[in-house]
């Protein structure tokens, strides 16, 4: 399993990046969405061949489906804390982490839901 960082940066993605590209089965591909934060769309950033970027449109929360993730974590786990420490905080979030991914029903649920209309009604 891999570490919780205190911070998100360029350096911070390419960790993620190269852990998901590990995990890929061998002649698989991945693709991960990505909102267009500054360190996700920098050139500094090296793309193994088995992963894809995809960048989401800008301003469009909606169309993420980590974002969904992040909604039910803060309604469904304990949120609105004041930490002592930063490590406090990694421990809370840890915590939170785990707790989502011991309901993988619950994951394809947000996951699998309509995410816009098509066409007109």
């Amino acid at each position: 399993m891999g570490a919780a960082l205190p911070f998100v940066d360029t350096e911070a993605l390419q960790l993620h990046i190269d852990e998901i590209a590990f995990h890929v089965a061998q002649g698989a591909q991945a693709v991960l969405l990505l909102d267009r934060a500054s360190w996700h769309t920098t050139g500094a950033l090296k793309w193994p061949g088995n992963i894809t970027p995809v960048l989401l449109p800008s301003r469009s929360p909606e169309l993420n489906p980590v974002e969904q993730i992040w909604q039910f974590m803060r309604a469904n786990f304990p949120s609105n804390r004041v930490f002592e420490t930063q490590d406090e905080i990694i421990d809370a979030s840890c915590g939170a982490w785990n707790r989502l991914v011991a309901l993988p029903d619950t994951i394809t649920s947000i996951g699998m839901r309509q995410w816009a209309p098509i066409g007109q009604s």
